[in-house]
């Protein structure tokens, strides 16, 4: 083999782990999701985005939106374009802590103990119907998505990077549902509400299925391209002290306002940063500006706010008051 023939071939072995680097980098890759993910998804691409957002952000989602609008498929393909081990937890009031972490189990052969893993260890794990259990297992998922490990009898067990935690809910079922406590609400990066598609769309879904053609993505990247990405987004982007500022004064002002008996708390303007610099990396930018924090400003603080009875009978929501204090919050220039 000729020595240019054997430098290509090499070029071709490269793997894509060693081409990202930049966010022109991250850009491509996503737009190439993009691409594949609408040619199967019909609408809700701002909410893949999203759960790309986050992905990147080393944040969670959490879905809520009435049964029937695809929360599985979304997840499932998103996971499909990724290159990621996918798995779906279905929470039932009858759900143990163990149906999803694992539990340690005896082996007569052996005489010793070994780890049974549960679903929780893979890249992208959909909880579905999160509310349909108790808070006992709900807490579960709490330290895996804080602190990206779970403990077993004493013993700790690292979960594998990436790992995104996507939980979905119906907001009009109450019967036989658990809300889910404060502590884990605020885990979750972003509250994503998938409404029902337009008219259009409906119609578009209608015409696909009517075609009986099995829609099938491609893989677009990997699990270690995505851990090269996330490391670009935690180092490469600059963020201006005043966008900084800019953050701080708007979770801030959650904390002030009247109508709200709980703000944003820290663990907000973290999401805030992290996200911010995300969509900065997928614009191919390496330096984060204002509209980078105000595209994802709502779907980050919104979930976090508890209004007061009185302005909850008002119909005050988070996203209103959200909205508000970014229209009166000076812009950094």
């Amino acid at each position: 083999m000729s020595e240019e023939k054997s430098e290509e071939v090499k070029g071709k072995a490269k793997t894509t782990t060693e081409a990202v680097v930049t966010p022109k980098d991250v850009k491509r890759v996503w737009d190439e999701i993009y691409s594949e993910l609408s040619r199967v998804i019909i609408g809700k691409l701002d909410v893949l985005e999203d759960m790309f957002i986050s992905l990147l952000a080393g944040g969670h989602c959490l879905l809520e939106g009435v049964p029937g609008i695809a929360k599985t498929v979304m997840a499932k393909t998103f996971a499909m374009t990724l290159g990621c081990e996918f798995k779906r937890v279905q929470f039932t009031p009858d759900l143990l802590p163990s149906d999803i972490v694992g539990t340690t189990i005896y082996d007569p052969k052996a005489g010793t103990f070994k780890m049974r893993k549960g679903p929780i260890f893979t890249n992208i794990l959909l909880a579905d119907e999160i509310n349909r259990s108790p808070p006992k297992t709900q807490a579960a998922l709490l330290e895996a998505m804080g602190e990206k490990q779970v403990t077993v009898e004493g013993t700790t067990f690292k979960l594998e990077d990436p790992f995104l935690v996507i939980a979905t809910q119906n907001p009009i079922e109450q019967e036989g549902t658990y809300p889910l406590p404060e502590a884990q609400v605020d885990r979750f990066m972003f509250k994503l509400l998938v409404g029902l598609p337009s008219p259009e769309e409906e119609m578009d879904i209608i015409k696909l299925k009517h075609k009986q053609v099995r829609q099938t993505v491609r893989r677009v990247t990997t699990p270690m391209t995505i851990v090269k990405m996330k490391e670009t987004v935690e180092s490469k982007i600059y963020l201006h002290e005043d966008l900084m500022v800019y953050i701080k004064d708007l979770v801030v002002s959650t904390r002030t306002d009247p109508r709200l008996m709980l703000g944003g708390s820290p663990r907000c303007s973290i999401a805030l940063l992290n996200a911010s610099k995300s969509v900065a990396a997928m614009r191919g930018r390496d330096y984060v500006i204002p509209d980078d924090i105000k595209r994802i400003a709502r779907v980050a603080t919104a979930h976090r706010l508890q209004m007061k009875p009185e302005a909850e009978l008002e119909g005050t929501t988070g996203t209103m008051v959200v909205n508000e204090i970014l229209r009166n919050l000076p812009v950094p220039v």
